[in-house]
């Protein structure tokens, strides 16, 4: 896995004398360092010994052109430390620079040294550190070499280039060592020395960039991205870092065949529409990535399966095999995979944010119900029908159908657990490959999904006793959608949705403990439920509070809190509308109609919604 590993100091890394480059691809994430993290450098290397240690790099070291003999590495890890480091040194060289003529001989040929540690010596229109290309990154770094060591061949001056972080780290350095020359001669004030002259400063500059230099990084160089991507759960590293999906991406782009930068773009803009189906949440693209090969895990491993080996490339795509998986795929058919993920990450895209997509009414409400449930297991069998929806004779009546017995289904496994989270992935997978086994087709096909969810979803005595216990304690997700459920009957126009949030993210309509938690129960509370007896609230509370029965919805649950029985009964807001159990909620009407709250009317009201909650969830 790990080719070779080194403890090499700046020095060695950015030599004078050897044509070595650090190519960070177009596919990155950009220069994304800010004033912490180059203040957090700069102090680190500045105020400690000599032969600090940095952090590390992961490089991939590509072929040698034998007509440049230049010795390319791919930065997989470690671009934002190497663009910085290169930045620091620009700084360094541009001060010496102005220093030139308090310089001898020696000092002229170090600073010619430093030079060739940020452009390469055999070609000075080539930097040693190449960044990211994306939102002008490596134009305003080639900008930047060129007015500060006249990098050749030079590109146009990048608009807005001051404003952006690469002009912005040089400004940064640049007055951090300003600042440095005058502490030095502030302390040599106190020590009764002279100031630094001229030909002091450049002493004092060149022992500034000795020990930058003689920072020290680990340098891990692998044979390939997998290999690397293995590595970050590992290491604990200052650069921001990639992701199993960013990997993805540069395995890919990687290896299309692209004859010129506008080919490239191109895929690039492939790849971003990829992304823009699915969302920006990374917990969804990655959940797009392993659902995609599990859907289709036959077809995927067909060429490469033996006798011995069914499945080569994984059982089940997990995140540490993931990109090895894609890996495999994308050296034999790059703009094959490619396709397949613009195609699929549409369709999964309709599944997690089925608003506006082309899907009918329908169907919207289910995946809606669904996402709320917390089904995203079930989005890789959604895939497999949806992708062959023609060939298999699934309408949108049908799709709508399954989705609303899927509800079914998690709501009944989040509150009993059956089946267990950890085998809800190779379900899944069976049932996909029973409807392949079995030919299964329209109502066959139907049928056969929910005869499979139904022999291993708990049955009716498990699931009301999972809904007679502490629901809200056991599953608080899960109260949130029954509630909801039950509710929805009575949402009129003039009420806001159930699930709406407000602008702090937070659900209008909150789940309200009629008889309230918390340990210190009022004493309203206490005469009403135990007689007087704190003992005895306590004790039924225990036993209670997070039962169905206690619980509802309310937009004012703050507001409510500890109120008594009466004050969140009738509650009004100070427009006079009703925001107390007479809010208009049906679930409330039962609760609103008693003057006190018991024990008793807390087990009545929960055996009528737990015989409700059954029915609506029957599978």
């Amino acid at each position: 896995m790990i080719n070779n590993v080194a403890y090499p100091p700046l020095s060695s890394i950015l030599p004078p004398d050897t044509d070595k480059a650090y190519l960070v691809p177009r596919y990155q994430r950009e220069y994304t360092w800010g004033q912490w993290n180059w203040e957090s450098l700069y102090d680190d290397v500045f105020s400690n010994e000599i032969g600090y240690f940095l952090g590390s790099i992961i490089l991939i070291q590509r072929p040698v052109d034998p007509n440049t003999n230049v010795i390319e590495y791919e930065v997989i890890d470690g671009q934002q430390r190497l663009t910085t480091v290169s930045i620091l040194l620009t700084v360094f060289y541009e001060k010496l620079s102005g220093l030139k003529s308090y310089m001898d001989d020696d000092d002229v040929f170090k600073l010619m040294m430093l030079r060739n540690r940020i452009v390469l010596s055999g070609d000075k229109s080539r930097s040693r550190v190449v960044p990211q290309v994306q939102n002008n990154n490596l134009a305003d770094f080639r900008w930047l070499l060129h007015e500060r060591v006249k990098l050749k061949g030079l590109d146009v001056y990048p608009l807005h280039y001051g404003n952006r972080r690469i002009a912005r780290a040089y400004r940064f350095f640049s007055k951090r060592i300003d600042q440095a020359v005058e502490e030095e001669n502030r302390l040599r004030a106190v020590d009764g020395r002279a100031a630094l002259d001229e030909e002091g400063k450049v002493g004092y500059l060149q022992q500034l960039v000795d020990k930058l230099l003689s920072a020290v990084l680990v340098q891990i160089q692998v044979d390939n991205h997998s290999d690397a991507y293995t590595l970050f759960a590992s290491l604990n590293n200052r650069g921001v870092p990639l992701t199993a999906v960013d990997l993805i991406k540069n395995t890919l782009l990687s290896h299309l065949d692209t004859q010129s930068d506008a080919e490239l773009d191109s895929y690039f803009g492939q790849w971003q529409m990829v992304l823009s189906n699915l969302g920006d949440e990374y917990q969804t693209q990655e959940r797009f990535f392993r659902q995609n090969y599990d859907a289709f895990r036959r077809a995927v491993n067909a060429p490469y399966a033996t006798e011995l080996a069914r499945f080569p490339l994984g059982a089940v795509a997990t995140r540490t095999n993931l990109l090895a998986i894609y890996e495999k795929r994308i050296k034999d058919d790059a703009e094959g995979v490619l396709e397949e993920l613009l195609d699929n990450s549409k369709i999964y895209g309709s599944i997690t944010s089925p608003y506006g997509s082309d899907l009918n009414n329908e169907v919207v409400t289910e995946l809606v119900r669904l996402s709320h449930i917390q089904g995203a297991p079930s989005y890789m069998l959604l895939l497999h029908l949806m992708k062959r929806s023609e060939e298999l004779g699934i309408d949108e009546a049908m799709l709508a159908d399954i989705i609303h017995y899927l509800v079914s289904f998690f709501v009944r496994r989040n509150l009993t657990d059956t089946p267990p989270t950890r085998d809800l992935e190779r379900m899944f997978i069976r049932i996909c490959e029973a409807i392949e086994d079995e030919g299964a087709k329209g109502a066959d096909a139907v049928a056969l999904i929910k005869r499979n969810l139904l022999a291993v979803s708990s049955n009716d005595a498990a699931f009301e006793q999972a809904l007679r216990g502490p629901i809200f304690e056991d599953s608080p997700d899960s109260t949130r959608f029954i509630l909801t459920e039950l509710a929805t009957p009575s949402v009129t126009k003039e009420m806001r949705g159930l699930w709406e949030r407000n602008n702090s993210g937070m659900y209008v309509w909150t789940i309200e403990h009629v008889f309230p938690q918390g340990s210190n129960i009022p004493q309203a509370w206490v005469d009403m439920i135990a007689g007087g007896d704190k003992d005895k609230a306590s004790e039924l509370q225990e036993l209670y509070v997070h039962t169905l029965g206690n619980l509802t919805l309310t937009g004012y649950n703050s507001t409510l809190s500890n109120r008594s029985f009466d004050e969140k009964k009738n509650r009004v807001d100070r427009s006079g509308n009703k925001v107390g159990y007479l809010n208009g909620l049906n679930i409330n009407a039962d609760i609103a109609c008693y003057d006190e709250w018991t024990v008793e009317r807390i087990q009545q009201r929960t055996d009528r919604l737990v015989a409700e909650v059954v029915e609506l969830f029957a599978m």
